[in-house]
């Protein structure tokens, strides 16, 4: 009997459900049963691309943003309480899972509840060093209290200077078992015909997410090339929209999405590290938009403009002309890796 292993992403964006889908298939070559757990739309998606496999909706965070960027991190703050019930619950129903599923192994991406003393659980996280403005010393000590409850932690990045990540995914003396398990992206890059100027891909919490599609259909009504945005919103049925030289969707597959990005010169979308793992492995052209009040996302934003691979500007700064700015950043490269999954899932093999 194949041994049953609970995948659960945070539903925070798309990112952390995505970056799991390589990890899934691999699960599923490897002679494994993969059971999906999360909510909102994390799972949905997940069930989209995985209608076969059993899922399980696991009690939410509710994470939500605020509309001013700057009161992100006491809006979190005030929610605490309401994220910590919720991960209470989490656990509770993670243990019930494990004996009446007979769960095997547990692989968590960011979901801090998701693990048990009674089965190898492995924690999935490219921020070991949570930055945070002020307080970074104190939500980087708390992230790592919680990734000590778990066997393993896998950080989807290189760990040679040569890295994705930069300060977030390195740190020394964490005193937790660390594999750095190379880039996590669902697509491959396909030489395909240029039919898109650029694609605008969005994704993240709301309000921040509707915030930024709004602010993006009034600029690119402006622009001359053609354009894909891609809304990121996962519902029931696929809607297409054409309004002149913009082709809107509400969602893509994983398929559809590879072969839009591919057709495409340039990548518009937040600065997410899901977001530049797939750039890296389709090698494109990009420019981002941190969201507001998330200092990971402006980091890396900094990061990438100071390598001179991408531009970036806020939210609120964003002209459809800044485009231009891209013509003179080199773009993504690839990066020669290959995750060793064998190796990886060998935790679960053991007696």
């Amino acid at each position: 009997m194949s041994k049953r292993i609970l995948i659960a992403p945070l539903n925070w964006g798309l990112g952390h459900a995505t970056r799991c889908i390589p990890i899934v298939n691999a699960l599923l070559k490897f002679g494994f049963d993969p059971i999906i757990a999360s909510d909102g739309n994390a799972l949905s998606l997940l069930q989209k691309e995985f209608p076969n496999l059993k899922s399980i909706e696991l009690p939410s965070y509710n994470i939500t943003y605020s509309k001013n960027g700057s009161h992100l991190k006491l809006k979190l703050l005030k929610d605490a309480p309401k994220i910590l019930k919720a991960i209470k619950k989490e656990h509770l129903v993670i243990e019930d899972l494990v004996t009446k599923n007979k769960i095997d192994g547990i692989i968590s991406d960011n979901r801090f509840g998701v693990c048990s003393k009674t089965v190898p659980s492995v924690y999935i996280t490219h921020q070991l060093h949570v930055l945070s403005g002020s307080t970074t010393f104190i939500s980087s000590k708390l992230h790592q209290k919680i990734i000590r409850k778990f066997d393993e932690c896998w950080v989807p990045d290189f760990e040679e200077h040569n890295n994705l990540s930069g300060k977030l995914g390195h740190l020394k003396n964490l005193n937790v078992s660390i594999k750095y398990i190379g880039a996590l992206s669902r697509f491959k890059k396909i030489d395909l015909p240029k039919t898109y100027n650029v694609i605008a891909i969005l994704s993240g919490p709301e309000p921040q997410r509707t915030l930024l599609e709004n602010k993006l259909l009034l600029e690119l009504n402006n622009y001359s090339g053609n354009v894909i945005l891609v809304k990121g919103v996962i519902e029931h049925e696929q809607q297409i929209i054409t309004q002149n030289n913009l082709t809107i969707y509400n969602f893509m597959t994983s398929t559809e999405l590879q072969t839009a990005i591919n057709e495409s010169d340039l990548v518009l979308s937040r600065s997410g590290y899901t977001t530049i793992m797939d750039l890296v492995k389709l090698e494109k052209k990009a420019f981002f938009i941190p969201t507001p009040g998330q200092f990971e996302q402006e980091y890396l934003a900094k990061k990438f403009k100071k390598e001179n691979i991408a531009p970036f500007c806020n939210q609120n700064d964003f002209f459809v002309e800044k485009l231009q700015e891209a013509k003179n950043y080199k773009g993504f490269s690839p990066i020669k890796s290959k995750t060793n999954y064998k190796e990886l899932f060998s935790l679960f093999e053991r007696e």
